[in-house]
Order: C-alpha cells, then structure tokens, then sequence
C-alpha cells in the first residue's frame, strides 16, 4: 500500500509537539552538535546544546527535516533532556521518547530511534572538544564518564557499566578498555578498603 494513502493516528502530545515544536533553531554557541540523516533521502535531524556551569544542559534546539513523528520526536527530546547530565541524557532511549508523547504508530518508532542518535552524536562531540578521551565511541561515552558513574554507583563489572551507561553494549570493541577501567577503580577501592582498617586499628 502506498504510504501517502494511509492515515496515521497520533496521540495529542504528538500533535502538540508537530504543530507547536519546542525549542526550533540552533543554540547560541553549543557545547555539543549531533546531526544524523539526511534531507536528500529522507528524514534529517541537527540537535545542538549548551551546558550550565553544573555541568547540566542548560539549553537544547533542534532543527528537522521529516514528518510529523520526527518533528515530534525531536521537539519532546529537547523538552526531556533539559535539566540533565551528560550521563543522564545518555540513558535516555527511543522508548523513552515514544512514551513521553504518549506513543507513536509503529511505523514510525524509527523517528524516536533518529533522536536518540541525534543526541548520542552531539554528546559524542562535545567530549571531542572536551579533550577527553572517548571509551565508547558508539554512545560517546569518556573513560572520565564512565570513571564518574562508577565510583558514583558502586560499579565493579563490564555487565554492569553496560546497563548504566550503554557504553560496551553495541559493538563491544570498547570491552578490554572498560575492564582497565574497572580494574583501576577496583584497586582504587581496595586501596582506601585497607587504609580505612588501618586508620582504625591505630585508633583503637
């Protein structure tokens, strides 16, 4: 059946975000830029975004190119990563998108997959001019990132760094740096473990 021929049902939020989008344009002076797509075959997608001096993003814009459900997407995920880490805005998934607009056709789950690639490319280019060095290059993810939410969690295995952060989870090529990493948290640990017993048998 001819596409053009079928009538999609949109929830309201969808509506909502196609015909009134949030946060169209481009940031002034943005921290990141992620652009994925292409308007020649299809649907397109530039997200851009500035962080605060809490290191939270401050500001994020969007420009689209697409139908009403990557228009949608991309105006609900600038709502939905305001406010957020780095780290945080890079657990967000596509289904986290879709059920913040209340759903989208199944058809068209992929504009909210667009998204998310969107914002995974303008997190991986921010810690391109951050200087620190990438892990994961499929989520953007830093050995600093992946260092801070591992101490922060308590994180000891590459199972459990998959499942926080994502990073190691697609191609896996990044698995043997994420282990240096955990080991080297590992004996960071072990370390304060032994010197904390140490300071409380000479107080004692």
């Amino acid at each position: 059946m001819d596409e053009r021929c079928i009538v999609w049902e949109y929830s309201d939020k969808v509506k909502d975000h196609f015909l009134n989008p949030r946060n169209v344009g481009d940031v002034k002076n943005p921290d990141g830029i992620g652009e994925v797509g292409s308007a020649t075959c299809g649907d397109a997608l530039r997200l851009t975004f500035t962080l605060g001096r809490d290191q939270r993003i401050k500001d994020a814009k969007f420009k689209a190119f697409g139908c009403c459900s990557a228009i949608a997407s991309a105006s609900a995920l600038t709502e939905m990563i305001k406010g957020l880490t780095l780290e945080e805005a890079e657990k967000i998934t596509n289904q986290d998108i879709v059920d913040y607009l209340d759903g989208l056709p199944e058809e068209k789950v992929h504009c909210s997959v667009m998204g998310c690639e969107a914002l995974q490319a303008a997190i991986t280019n921010y810690h391109k001019r951050d200087g620190s060095p990438l892990v994961c290059q499929c989520y953007g993810m830093t050995r600093k990132g992946i260092e801070d939410v591992c101490r922060r969690d308590h994180i000891f295995s590459l199972e459990e760094v998959m499942e926080y952060t994502k990073a190691g989870s697609r191609c896996g090529s990044c698995h043997d740096q994420i282990k240096v990493i955990l080991d080297c948290i590992k004996d960071d640990h072990s370390t304060k473990i032994h010197n904390a017993k140490g300071a409380k048998m000479m107080d004692s």
